[in-house]
C-alpha cells in the first residue's frame, strides 16, 4: 500500500509504501521529473531522475522516501542530476561511508523511518542554504505550458546556458523536461475523469494521437493501461 503526505520541507513529499500482495505485481515508477532519498529496511538509495518507467527489481520489501520537487535534489545530495540519470544508487556512493552508516543506523533505529529520512533532507537543507530560485521559475514555467524559448528569455539565459544548468538540477535538457511536465499533466488529468481527447488539449497537446505516442514512449504502456481502462 502507498501513501504520501507533504513534507516539512519546502515542496517535497514523505512517502511510504508496502510489499506487493500475494500475486500483486509490481508497478512501474513514471518519469515526474523528480528525484528521491530512498530507504529499504538496510540501505539508503538515492533514485536519478528517469527518463523513462522503471520498474523495481529484487524482493519484494517496504520502502520509504522523500520526493523532492524537480531540480532542488542536487544541491542538497552534492552531486549533478545527470550523474544519477535513470539510475538508482546507494547514498554511500555519493557521501562519506561513515556518515552514510551512521544515518543508516537511526533510521533503522527510528520508530517512524520516513521521518528520519525527512530529517536528514532538512540537516541538508539547512546547510546548503535558500536554494536558486531558476530551476523552480523554469518548471512553473513549463508546466504552464510556456515554450522553452521563451522561458529561456525570461530567465535571461541562453539555450546553451538554459541546457547545460538544466542537466546539472533535472538531468536532462528543458526540453525533455518539458515533455516530462506535460506527461505528467495529461495523467493527472486523465485520472480525474477527463476524456483523452479533452486530455491531449488541456495538457498541451497536438491532439489524441499525440498523446497516445508520447505516453507510450515515456512510460512504456499506452495510456489506458497506466489508468487501469479507468
Amino acid at each position: 500500500m502507498y501513501a504520501e503526505r507533504t513534507s516539512r520541507l519546502a515542496g517535497a513529499v514523505v512517502w511510504t509504501k508496502g510489499p506487493v500482495g500475494e500475486g500483486g505485481a509490481a508497478r512501474a515508477v513514471l518519469p515526474d521529473g523528480c528525484m528521491d532519498l530512498l530507504w529499504d529496511g538496510e540501505r539508503l538509495l538515492v533514485a536519478g531522475p528517469d527518463t523513462g518507467p522503471y520498474l523495481p527489481e529484487g524482493p519484494a520489501r517496504c520502502w520509504a522516501g522523500v520526493r523532492f520537487r524537480p531540480g532542488t535534489a542536487p544541491a542538497l545530495l552534492g552531486v549533478p542530476a545527470h550523474e544519477l540519470l535513470d539510475r538508482r544508487v546507494e547514498l554511500a556512493d555519493l557521501w562519506p561511508a561513515a556518515r552514510v552508516r551512521e544515518l543508516c543506523d537511526r533510521t533503522a533505529a527510528a520508530d517512524d523511518p520516513a521521518r528520519a529520512l525527512e530529517d536528514i533532507a532538512l540537516d541538508r537543507a539547512l546547510a546548503a542554504g535558500p536554494p536558486d530560485p531558476w530551476p523552480h521559475r523554469l518548471v512553473r514555467r513549463l508546466d504552464q505550458g510556456v515554450p522553452v524559448a521563451e522561458a529561456a528569455a525570461e530567465l535571461g539565459l541562453g539555450a546553451r546556458t538554459l541546457h547545460r544548468r538544466s542537466l546539472g538540477a533535472f538531468g536532462y535538457g528543458p526540453k525533455t523536461l518539458a515533455r516530462i511536465l506535460r506527461l505528467r499533466r495529461a495523467l493527472a488529468l486523465a485520472r480525474a475523469g477527463v476524456p483523452y481527447a479533452a486530455t491531449a488539449i488541456r495538457a498541451g497537446y497536438a491532439d489524441q494521437p499525440h498523446l497516445a505516442r508520447e505516453v507510450r514512449r515515456l512510460t512504456g504502456a499506452p495510456l489506458g493501461e497506466l489508468l487501469g481502462d479507468r
